[in-house]
């Protein structure tokens, strides 16, 4: 039904008009209107919301199908777990919100003043007021032919039926697309436009021009490892991001996300510890490409390790197992039987000090949670990943535990009860932001690694 409805509105742009440089740009972005959420009168609703669209997020990655140039940019937190990014596109420039996710890669923005998003009546938003992309109001966009190479990125093999193999003036366009998201699905037809900054374009970017969604109130800028992907198209060597802290309240505060093109140009206060990046070893056209997979040694919780099976630190021939890192899932989530050594050895250290608080728990999704009622100091165990390379990741306790209750804590990394018997499918551990909060990180794509560093982003 999908594809059918994409062909029926392909009149809706069918009368669409028909570079790089060496600097260092800065740019001043706003959070996205679908960040905007009334209060909670109960807290640990707003967490439990949170606990189901991780678990909901991490379902779809581990079942993705079935369902020297430096540009800085602020990223905001958005109240429903994500980090946003603004991106101009066009001539003249059109500026929208889009969410960062590491975990996809192809770009798109609502496309069209008839762009159509159901279930999207959030709190101060609705499919009416909707940022969108208006192609014919730039010079520079162009349908994505059917023969582009471009469009043989998102389609391998991909045999362009009407049009004669051996013309230079084929009129065919690249077929829609339809992308499956854990909280939703978009679709439209891919354009070429120019990706604009301000000291810096990049001409015949290919971007998704949505057409219709269900729950994507706003774009999407893919930052996976795929060829269309921001990072791809743009020639970028690395980009790396320090996340604010999650206030849950919508403050517009912000940090930057930085793409090198060249150079060593970052945003580090300090020495980065790095970890290599690893393939998954399924064949290359699996969605598991797109992730970026590192390897999880070890974990320790107050100096204890957690005694994790390899099978779920290391993806096996199978493409199972491993551990991913994802800006687009806010708590970081567990294979069961992980997550359950992990949860057991907290209840037995913070047990001694303080009792469960087994009513939040079922009010938030979140466990273990404790009574930590007139506790001015309050002692938790650490938690600390530690990678291959030796590189260690120590959680500030604010990644780890919630505390948006001066009387109950709960830890803030979730797991899928269905998930059992020592049973993986896709990623067993997919790090979210909100384990990366504070952490400055560096994707190093030329030399295939992952750096972090704590430290506190503003």
């Amino acid at each position: 039904m999908h594809r059918f409805l994409l062909f029926s509105l392909f009149s809706l742009i069918s009368l669409l008009p028909i570079v790089s440089s060496a600097h260092k740009v800065t740019l001043s972005l706003s959070p996205s209107a679908a960040s905007v959420a009334q209060p909670l009168s109960n807290p640990w609703q707003k967490l439990n919301q949170l606990v189901i669209a991780s678990l909901t997020r991490a379902h779809h990655l581990k079942h993705p199908k079935t369902n020297i140039s430096v540009t800085k940019t602020p990223l905001f937190p958005l109240s429903y777990g994500g980090y946003s990014v603004s991106l101009s596109f066009g001539t003249p420039p059109q500026t929208l919100p889009f969410v960062m996710d590491t975990a996809s890669s192809l770009v798109w923005f609502p496309c069209t003043q008839r762009y159509k998003c159901s279930s999207c009546n959030f709190p101060n938003i609705n499919s009416a007021n909707i940022s969108r992309f208006i192609p014919k109001s730039s010079s520079s966009v162009k349908i994505l032919g059917c023969k582009n190479s471009k469009c043989g990125l998102i389609y391998s093999n991909l045999e362009c039926n009407q049009c004669d193999q051996n013309s230079t003036s084929c009129t065919e366009t690249c077929p829609p697309y339809i992308i499956q998201y854990g909280s939703g699905s978009t679709g439209g037809l891919l354009l070429s436009e120019t990706l604009v900054f301000p000291e810096k374009s990049v001409d015949n970017f290919m971007v998704g021009c949505s057409l219709f969604s269900s729950r994507q109130p706003s774009g999407i800028a893919g930052f996976g490892r795929g060829p269309e992907s921001l990072p791809s198209q743009m020639g970028v060597k690395k980009f790396s991001y320090c996340l604010v802290s999650h206030r849950f309240d919508d403050t517009p505060v912000s940090s930057e996300l930085v793409l090198v093109s060249g150079g060593n140009s970052g945003g580090a206060n300090g020495t980065v510890k790095y970890t290599p990046f690893r393939k998954n070893p399924v064949a290359f056209n699996s969605a598991f490409q797109d992730y970026y997979y590192v390897t999880l040694r070890k974990m320790t919780v107050g100096g204890i390790r957690i005694k994790v099976p390899y099978k779920f630190l290391v993806p096996g021939s199978d493409g199972h197992g491993g551990t991913i890192v994802d800006s687009g899932s806010t708590f970081t989530s567990m294979d069961n039987q992980v997550f359950e050594l992990v949860a057991q050895e907290f209840e037995r250290q913070v047990g001694k000090h303080y009792p469960r608080a087994a009513d939040v728990e079922k009010q938030s999704g979140l466990r273990p949670c404790f009574n930590v009622s007139g506790e001015v100091t309050k002692t938790l165990p650490k938690l600390i990943f530690e990678f291959k390379g030796g590189a260690k990741m120590e959680l500030p306790v604010g990644d780890y535990f919630s505390f948006l209750d001066d009387s109950v804590i709960c830890m803030t990394i979730v797991t899928n009860n269905a998930i059992s018997q020592g049973i993986s499918v896709g990623p067993s551990i997919i790090l979210g932001n909100y384990q990366q909060q504070n952490f400055y990180l560096e994707y190093d794509l030329e030399k295939e690694r992952l750096g972090f560093l704590k430290q506190i982003c503003n």
